[in-house]
């Protein structure tokens, strides 16, 4: 009785590539394997693009942050603009100007004032009437127009000599203020440098018209005495001749 060997090669062949591919397995698991790497994907379109992104972004940011210097800056200059500018010299002008008024009301004889002038006038210059007074008070009333004529003149002298000193002290004064004005650094400042330099010129100017009102009060006296002196001489005259008829011996 024959028996067949193929049936049992097949099986040893199949039992062996069991045990090879078991072993195979535990080979696996025993070895470890390494990751694969990640392909890095460069696309030229994608990479100008953002590039482009963050430049447009990074000029974006420029331009406001030269925007935020700008506001600074003109914040800077309102502020500039608002800032004051002292004036120490105010005080000094007002007071000279004070001493000049103070010279002016003590003219005497005939004062700076319209309700009194007119009463003193007609006192020292009685234009009609004089020949009625008695020789004493006529040289009285001489004498008193003189003494106003020189206390006018006296006056006047003095009202000078305030506003010589006044000048002197005046050029300290348009120097400082000067360099003030050169020195302003906004609107407000310049502006408050020439409303002192205009304070300052009228300030002279009202000095120059006290002084010249202080000089024709001296001169229009003494017109006023010439032509006193000629309407008392004429009365004089006119009553030493009397009525110009010739003596008559009885």
């Amino acid at each position: 009785m024959k028996v067949n060997a193929k049936p049992r090669v097949s099986l040893l062949a199949c039992a062996g590539l069991g045990v090879a591919i078991a072993g195979a397995a535990l080979i696996g698991t025993a070895i470890p394997s390494k990751p694969a790497r990640a392909l890095v994907v460069y696309d030229p379109t994608n990479y100008a693009q953002n590039l482009l992104t963050a430049a447009r972004t990074l000029q974006a940011v420029n331009n406001q942050i030269r925007s935020l210097q700008n506001e600074a800056q003109s914040l800077i200059n309102e502020a500039k603009n608002l800032t004051t500018i002292r004036f120490p010299e105010l005080q000094a002008l007002t007071q000279t100007l004070q001493k000049i008024d103070t010279l002016m009301g003590q003219a005497q004889g005939i004062r700076f004032q319209v309700s009194t002038l007119n009463k003193q006038y007609r006192q020292l210059y009685p234009t009609s009437g004089s020949t009625s007074l008695s020789l004493a008070s006529q040289v009285s009333a001489a004498r008193s127009r003189m003494e106003t004529a020189m206390a006018a003149y006296e006056h006047t002298m003095s009202i000078q000599a305030q506003v010589v000193e006044n000048v002197e002290a005046d050029a300290a004064s348009l120097s400082a203020i000067v360099d003030r004005s050169q020195g302003a650094e906004g609107a407000l400042q310049a502006s408050q440098a020439t409303n002192q330099l205009l304070a300052l010129t009228a300030k002279q100017q009202f000095q120059i018209q006290q002084m010249l009102a202080a000089q024709y009060r001296a001169e229009a006296i003494e017109r006023a005495n010439r032509t006193q002196s000629a309407s008392d001489a004429q009365a004089a005259t006119k009553k030493f001749l009397g009525s110009g008829t010739a003596y008559t011996p009885d």
